[in-house]
């Protein structure tokens, strides 16, 4: 009789064997085209609740395997809308990983959060620029240094063409700051200087 493969075993019939030890054997794995396999695997429909569940279980696992190609980990991290896989994928040793995760808009607002005190600037700058962030943490991020013109423009932004129907106070808060910050392009000082809000204007021409 022919001997089966081990490596068809664990894809093709892992919808039988206890999703524990499913888990386990993925988060261990160090075979990479097994874990690509998974990474890309299209889901079960959601009207099958416990295979649909499983799955993105199973993903959890094969987002926090290193030995994951990390293409297939930016993937997960750009299209996949669920926290417990975007989480393990924040916690990335890749910058390029925990990149994508701060772009995606389908993030939760604290773990958007959690990635503007990112090390890595460019993750920082991204999930500032995510609508998730928090008003918090975007004038947190309004006030700091080291954050880039192009994130420093889009705060200064908000309220104006930007999420139009913010919340006055706190956009125009995110404003201030921004016309305050010293690495603000002076562009976009003098634009503030016209800003509709009188804090935000005198704020910014007092740079002037």
């Amino acid at each position: 009789m022919e001997k089966t493969n081990e490596k068809t075993n664990t894809t093709d019939d892992s919808s039988y064997e206890p999703l524990t030890a499913v888990y386990e054997h993925l988060r261990h794995s160090e075979d990479s085209a097994e874990l690509h396999e998974f990474a890309r695997r299209e889901l079960p429909d959601r009207s099958d609740q416990a295979a649909f569940s499983r799955a993105t279980s199973l993903l959890e696992a094969v987002a926090g395997n290193i030995n994951t190609p990390e293409e297939d980990r930016i993937y997960l991290a750009t299209e996949m809308p669920f926290p417990n896989i975007l989480v393990k994928l924040s916690e990335d040793s890749a910058d390029k990983v925990r990149l994508a995760v701060a772009e995606n808009k389908n993030a939760k607002n604290w773990l958007v959060g959690r990635l503007t005190k990112d090390s890595c600037n460019a993750v920082r700058n991204a999930a500032l620029c995510n609508p998730k962030a928090s008003w918090k943490m975007r004038l947190e991020g309004a006030q700091s240094d080291g954050i880039s013109a192009e994130t420093l423009k889009y705060l200064a932004s908000l309220g104006v063409s930007a999420e139009e129907n913010a919340p006055t106070v706190l956009a125009s808060m995110v404003r201030r700051a921004v016309a305050l910050n010293p690495g603000v392009p002076q562009n976009v000082l003098q634009e503030l200087c016209n800003d509709k809000s009188e804090d935000v204007s005198s704020a910014a021409r007092s740079r002037c």
